[in-house]
């Protein structure tokens, strides 16, 4: 049999060009199995059922067309699969998958077929020109007659059904870490293109997943395996439309067989550190997290970090006692907790003592206490809080302690512009001095509330209490009638600085403001502002589950698989969110009054579909904390709530780190991190945990 010449292969491929054109035109989507006829050797064959168009592509039975040419079909039920052998050339193809294994001898290949494989009234259809790729045969295509043409005896080379092409990594190529993905379009990029995405696929299963994606199709995106994923696959570059269907890809065989390296970053050998410094790591692989290893050689003393973020920054700040020669080193570990250290790098510590005051800001007016604090980088034996008049230069020591913070609340007395500033002594027995912050101290006494805060809602007994920069005699507390201005005292006596017990009755439900006032030991009365709040005696309703507990899992990750297929954002990870917030599902928010649900999965404040409800926030006021009423968005079913959620995420500026990464449920965990989508720093190693513990990698398994 003669080899078909390059000029009769350009000739057969313009030849098919023009089919599938003849058949675009001609031929709508649904054209029925009775109208196109299949000739094989000159033989017409009445198939039963006969071949038909999907799609502008022509489908043929596939065990009738290939056992009339010797070939041996082979179904398996199981798997879906369909494998095609003749002499030492044979296919595998997967029912609905555009993924095709071509075998020449030894030679395994991969293709992606326009028309997947695809069962009609039992039987399996296949794309015809899928057998002229798998048995090497010339196959055609006459417009006029609607007629398969099959002519075993005409030769016919492999022919990609696009000419999309991956351009960065070579058939057979090993990855042994960190990799850049490029594809090329002789042709231009297919119209309508919206996303590419890598496909990393099990050769056996034709299953896998995303490891890059984006919206250019021509650029080049990095590639970081993970050491699990060791072993033979098939790389898939597939460009989709808007609306996510399939365009055009390419693909092929490699394998991965990482070799993990890992480097420190931020510091080179022999480095003097005389303040903070931001470490990172240098990575040819995924992993989970990484550790900061920080020795020091004198001592033989061991620093280990928590789990930190891969791809982000770790500080080092050593103090003036640490000063000396350190071993540092980054320990990267995989998915299944195998640790990977870097090279260690020695530098030395050379810190200069440094002090300076927190708690107050220069050129401030102090009308509440603050907490003064010596921020130093060394030991010290004394700490003394100072004041100083700036015009004389006369001194008055606030507090003298060994060491820690003072809460300093000036008064009358110290009326004026003045300088704070900290003066201590090390160990050594030297002194050092904070450079002096200005401020201003006004002449009225200040006396504040305590108990009780804007806004807040009382909803039981409440504990009263007052702070004053002079001293008292008596203290009251009363209670004021924000439409009447009239006013009763609930609670006081001549101890000040003692706590006041007060429990609202029926009678005090509503709105109210509340006054602390007291009498000076001059006779001098004195007030706090007026703090309006409200009283609620009434039933108060607390979250509750939006499903049972066991339940929760397969609710969640259902609609998480929703908006991956939506989306391209990590199912895994989604599901792990909506477990951790929301306490399995037992947690969700509801109006503290009425006791309306809200479907409101995230804990996401406003209104939504369903308006708001009601719920507890913390705030701040006068050094206590305290709970106040908050709205919080309210949705008609979960699914709104979950699509809610997710458009923060794809729309919000802050999160745009996180979606470059979405696909991959630890790298994204880690980006949400970053984008400060949480303050806990452990926040991406707990959802990898739940990731992990409950398998729910497999919800971002893909195939093609």
């Amino acid at each position: 049999m003669n080899h078909i010449t390059e000029k009769n292969r350009r000739r057969l491929l313009s030849f098919f060009i023009l089919t599938f054109i003849i058949i675009q035109v001609v031929a709508p989507k649904g054209f029925s199995a009775g109208e196109v006829r299949l000739v094989i050797d000159g033989r017409r064959i009445d198939a039963s059922p006969q071949p038909l168009i999907k799609n502008g592509r022509t489908l043929v039975p596939a065990r009738l067309i290939f056992e009339e040419l010797g070939a041996e079909v082979q179904w398996n039920e199981k798997e879906r699969t369909v494998h095609i052998a003749k002499g030492n050339r044979s296919v595998l193809l997967r029912i609905d998958s555009h993924l095709v294994e071509y075998k020449v001898g030894e030679k395994i290949t991969y293709g992606l077929s326009d028309v997947p494989p695809q069962i009609y009234a039992d039987r399996t259809f296949v794309p015809v020109r899928l057998g002229s790729n798998a048995l090497g045969v010339g196959i055609g295509w006459d417009g006029a007659s609607r007629t398969v043409t099959v002519n075993s005896t005409q030769p016919a080379d492999i022919e990609p059904f696009f000419t999309v092409k991956i351009e960065s990594i070579q058939p057979g190529q090993m990855i042994t870490g960190a990799s850049q993905l490029k594809t090329c379009f002789p042709e231009g990029i297919p119209a309508g293109t919206a996303e590419i995405k890598y496909l990393l696929l099990n050769p056996e299963t034709g299953k896998g997943k995303v490891i890059a994606r984006g919206s250019k199709a021509d650029a080049s995106y990095t590639w970081l395996p993970q050491v699990k994923d060791r072993g033979k696959w098939v790389l898939a570059a597939v460009l989709y439309d808007g609306q996510g269907q399939f365009l055009a890809g390419d693909a092929l065989g490699l394998e991965v067989l990482v070799t993990p390296e890992v480097s420190l970053k931020g510091l080179p050998g022999n480095s003097i550190i005389k303040d903070s410094v931001s470490l990172g790591a240098d990575l040819n692989f995924a992993p989970a997290y990484v550790k900061y290893e920080i020795t020091k050689l004198d001592k033989g003393e061991v620093f280990l970090s928590q789990a930190a973020d891969p791809y982000g920054n770790y500080n080092w700040t050593p103090q003036v006692a640490d000063s000396g020669a350190y071993s540092l080193r980054v320990i990267a570990y995989d998915h299944t907790g195998q640790a990977y250290p870097s090279r260690a790098v020695t530098v030395r510590a050379e810190v200069e003592p440094r002090l300076g005051l927190r708690g107050v800001s220069a050129d401030s007016t102090i009308t509440k206490p603050v907490n003064l604090l010596a921020n130093r980088n060394f030991d010290v034996s004394e700490t003394e809080y100072i004041l100083r008049d700036p015009g004389t230069g006369r001194e008055k020591v606030l507090a003298k302690i060994p060491y820690g913070s003072y809460t300093w609340f000036p008064g009358p007395d110290d009326v004026g512009t003045k300088e704070v500033l900290v003066r201590v002594l090390d160990p050594a027995g030297r002194t050092h001095t904070s450079a002096p912050v200005r401020v201003k101290i006004p002449a009225e006494p200040q006396l504040l509330l305590r108990g009780v805060g804007p806004n807040q809602v009382v909803t039981g007994p409440v504990e009263l209490t007052s702070l004053c920069n002079v001293a008292l005699g008596s203290i009251k507390y009363s209670l004021v009638n924000p439409r009447t201005g009239e006013s009763r005292v609930i609670a006081g006596g001549d101890i000040p600085e003692a706590s006041y017990s007060w429990t609202p009755t029926a009678a005090d439900a509503g709105e109210w403001k509340m006054r602390a006032e007291g009498i000076s030991a001059t006779g001098k009365k004195i007030s706090s502002e007026d703090v309006s709040f409200r009283v609620y005696l009434g039933q108060l309703h607390e979250a509750r589950p939006i499903i049972e507990k066991e339940k929760f899992l397969d609710f969640a990750s259902g609609l998480a698989l929703e908006s991956w297929r939506k989306t391209g954002m990590s199912a895994a990870l989604q599901t792990a969110q909506a477990i951790l917030e929301t306490g399995w599902g037992q947690k969700v928010p509801v109006d503290k009054y009425s006791g309306k649900f809200s479907y409101n999965l995230f804990g996401i404040k406003g209104e939504a579909t369903k308006g708001s409800v009601i719920s507890n926030t913390w705030e701040e006021y006068n050094g206590q904390t305290y709970r106040i009423d908050a709205n919080f968005r309210a949705y008609t079913n979960a699914g709104e709530s979950w699509a809610d959620h997710k458009a923060r995420l794809l729309t919000g500026s802050r999160y745009e780190p996180f979606r470059a990464v979405m696909h991959d449920s630890a790298q994204g965990a880690w980006a949400l991190k970053r984008c400060g989508y949480a303050t806990d720093s452990q926040y991406a190693p707990k959802l990898m945990n739940i990731i992990k513990s409950y398998g729910l990698e497999k919800l971002d398994e893909v195939e093609i």
